[in-house]
């Protein structure tokens, strides 16, 4: 076997950076966006969810389909960059509407299921002994990625809002180009010469690999629903505390960001300890903090308050790489793609729950106690993680 040239990892990991700051580009710019085309306060909800269900329906047609186990990766990555930035920008355009708007991001989110497990994928095929490791880059890079459209619109020298839209865009395009020229397939990659159908269900016969994707579904609860509404969240807290020097949106990009070191963190550390052992600590932790977010908003001290979602933001997206590795561990190789790809399909279908309940219960309830809902995700994943039926 031929060693693995060093820029493998790092290319994989820049890539997956460009093209998921496709992801809450729309989400980073809501109220410019909200307010160009006079859309109601509902708008958030409906075109992240549009996001979410285009992935989840893209996810599902390139698992029953096998295509990341049948066709090559870096290309199917490639033109599923193409394809998503290329939705991306058409939000820019004043002809649009809420309706045309859900479309456009709905396909963006259709398309970065060729971006994101395939990502995934490629890395599994690459690096066998060192997963965990890998897919902590990876992922980080997820997270850095969706923070990035916070963090642009943070910066006041652009622009217009369009300009978020055209540079992630752009990154995107870039990141596909760069997996195109110089990632090729992995040599632990094992082909599947033909669909199978029964894969979709068949892979959840293994009772490990069970249990890494219900603990994975409990964590999704909470994941996106929490980067959904933390603008919302800061700002409600700064309004609150009448602290009108902080940019909602600079902390939640910092809130985000730091989630990459978690996942970074907990990929190294999956070297030393037990895998599902560290995902169930960053599971309980994040579990935590959603029950005991009520007080973050009673603090006064308000570095404890930023400290503590640091340390959220850290925790809730920490696992997320661990739950991936013990997946693709607990797959066959030639289903390797397929296995990621179904598990991130579902898992994301459970984000449109949370996000939507979430977007009913703000109209009702005091937004304090609003995260606190997501804290069901993580009692269900640590019970699917340990649940008698799920161990062999």
């Amino acid at each position: 076997m031929k060693p693995i040239k060093n820029y493998v990892l790092p290319i994989i990991v820049f890539a997956q950076f460009c093209c998921t700051s496709l992801w809450f580009a729309g989400n980073g710019v809501m109220s410019a966006i909200t307010d160009n085309f006079n859309l109601n306060n509902y708008a958030l909800g409906y075109l992240t969810s549009a996001v979410q269900l285009g992935f989840i329906i893209g996810t599902l047609v390139f698992a029953l389909y096998t295509i990341t186990d049948r066709f090559s990766p870096s290309k199917v990555f490639f033109l599923s960059a193409i394809l998503s930035a290329t939705f991306n920008v058409l939000i820019v355009f004043e002809f649009n509407t809420l309706s045309s708007l859900v479309l456009f991001r709905f396909f963006t989110g259709f398309f970065l299921a060729g971006i994101y497990p395939v990502g995934m994928k490629i890395a599994a095929d690459y690096f066998k002994e060192n997963l965990g490791k890998s897919l902590g880059f990876l992922v980080g890079a997820l997270v850095i990625g969706t923070s990035l459209p916070h963090l642009l619109k943070s910066i006041g020298s652009l622009p217009s809002w369009r300009f978020v839209i055209y540079i992630t865009s752009g990154l995107a395009t870039l990141g596909g180009l760069f997996i195109l020229s110089f990632v090729r397939n992995g040599p632990y990659r094992k082909p599947a010469l033909k669909f199978d159908f029964t894969i979709v269900y068949k892979v959840f016969k293994q009772p490990k690999f069970r249990a890494a994707a219900f603990g994975y579904f409990g964590h999704m609860w909470e994941l996106y629903a929490f980067w959904a509404f933390l603008p919302m969240v800061v700002n409600a807290y700064l309004l609150h505390h009448k602290l009108i020097n902080f940019d909602s949106s600079l902390v939640s990009f910092t809130v985000i960001v730091i989630g990459a070191m978690g996942c970074i963190l907990t990929g190294y550390l999956s070297q030393k300890y037990a895998t599902k052992k560290l995902a169930t600590i960053a599971l309980a932790v994040s579990c935590a903090c959603c029950i005991l977010s009520p007080l973050f908003f009673i603090l006064v001290i308000h570095q404890l308050g930023f400290v503590f979602l640091l340390v959220w933001g850290m925790a809730i997206i920490a696992d997320s790489p661990l739950f991936s590795t013990l997946v693709a561990q607990h797959a066959e190789p030639e289903v390797k793609g397929t296995a990621l790809t179904i598990v991130n399909s579902i898992g994301f279908a459970i984000t449109i729950l949370s996000i939507q309940l979430l977007n009913s219960l703000i109209a009702v309830m005091d937004i304090r106690y609003l995260f606190v809902i997501l804290a069901i995700g993580p009692m269900l994943g640590l019970f699917g993680l340990y649940y008698p039926s799920n161990r062999p």
